[in-house]
This record gives structure tokens, C-alpha cells and sequence, in this order.
């Protein structure tokens, strides 16, 4: 849930893309942070292996408009896709208010879809998140490829809670500002809900 300031007058979430490795998460917040307006978006900080797979984790922060009187900012995040990368996974999932799992359309990868989609699931109940309620996007990359999964087959393997879903090319941006903004006014959503509650139901700073 969101870190709230009232003291400061800032509230800040968080967003997490989410996926199998080398599926386009890290493509696309690039993107995302290119087209943003240079004041509202801090640098992009990216730590990258040699072979430009994400290591640690790629992140930027966004300012967007007030909401309720305070100043509201996004921490964008990406995380690795590698198995052997789970205990850092598990670290930038602490905190998360919303979600982007980036499918990869190849056939290929059909399985570790599935498995990172598992994996998601039981990191989300180590922090005691409820996977059926926590603001999520789906984005199925890679549609330019021949032999791509059908849309089809995917929604009904990783959508069970038929969340809005969209066929992006990362690379060439396409499908990824919508995925984009509609995490970002799912977490709002959110926001209002947690703003309506007792101050002591979220976090506040220590």
C-alpha cells in the first residue's frame, strides 16, 4: 500500500513490471520514460550485465497531479527475470501497489510465462498481498513475431482475473503507454480507496 506524508504532503507508490526474463520489461519503462516531460521524471538508473539483461533492477520516479491535497509520485521499477535472481524479485515486490506482467508472445516461452506468473503469486503471499484484489495489467509483447502464442491461449492461462490485458511491440512502443496509464489509474483508484480508510490502516514514514 502507499506511503503517505501528511506532514509533507506526499504520497508515493509504487509500480512494478513484472515477467519472464528478456520479455520486454526493461524495453518498456524505457519507453515509458522517454516520453515522459524531462520536470515530472527523475533519470532512468539501470545496472545491466554485460549481455544487457537487467541485474538488479531498473528505476525511475514519476511526480504526477495532487491527488486529495497531496503530491502524488510513482517509483517505476523492473525487476530480473532469471531464476537465480528470485531473492531480488522478492526485495523490490516489498511495498508494491500495482503491477505490469509482461507475457512473451514467442512459443517458445509459453512455460516460463506460467512459471513467472507463479512465481509472482507466491512472492505476493510472502508480503501477505492478496494476488485476486492488487491493482495488475497484463501486456502480451512480442505480437510481431510469427509464431506468436494467440492472445487467446494466454488470457486464458495468466488473465484468471480477467484484468485489462494489451498486445504491445515494446521496441517499438506500441501497446506500451496504455499499459501505462492504465496501471497508473488503477493504483489512483486504489489510492482514493486507502485515502478513505483510518490513517492508521496505511503506511506512513519512518
Amino acid at each position: 500500500m502507499p506511503v503517505i506524508n501528511y506532514k509533507e504532503k506526499e504520497l508515493s507508490c509504487k509500480i512494478v513490471y513484472f515477467g519472464p526474463s528478456l520479455g520486454g520489461k526493461t524495453t518498456n519503462i524505457m519507453w515509458v520514460h522517454k516520453q515522459l516531460p524531462q520536470p515530472r521524471r527523475s533519470d532512468l538508473q539501470q545496472v545491466s550485465t554485460e549481455g544487457d539483461r537487467t541485474l538488479f533492477f531498473d528505476f525511475f520516479s514519476l511526480n504526477m497531479s495532487a491527488v486529495k491535497g497531496l503530491r502524488v509520485s510513482f517509483q517505476v521499477y523492473t525487476v530480473p527475470g532469471q531464476q537465480h535472481y528470485v531473492s531480488t524479485r522478492r526485495m523490490v515486490l516489498n511495498g508494491v501497489d500495482g503491477l505490469v506482467f509482461v507475457a512473451d508472445s514467442d512459443a517458445r516461452r509459453y512455460a516460463d510465462n506460467i512459471e513467472s506468473l507463479m512465481d509472482l503469486k507466491s512472492l505476493l503471499q510472502e508480503y501477505g498481498y492478496d494476488f485476486s484484489s492488487i491493482p495488475l495489467v497484463l501486456q502480451y509483447n512480442k505480437r510481431d513475431l510469427a509464431d506468436a502464442t494467440p492472445v487467446e491461449k494466454l488470457e486464458e492461462v495468466l488473465n484468471e482475473r480477467k484484468v485489462p490485458s494489451f498486445e504491445a511491440v515494446a521496441l517499438e512502443g506500441k501497446g506500451v503507454i496504455p499499459t501505462f496509464k492504465t496501471i497508473c489509474s488503477r493504483v489512483v483508484t486504489s489510492i482514493n480507496e486507502v485515502l478513505a480508510q483510518p490513517k492508521d490502516y496505511y503506511r506512513q514514514p519512518s
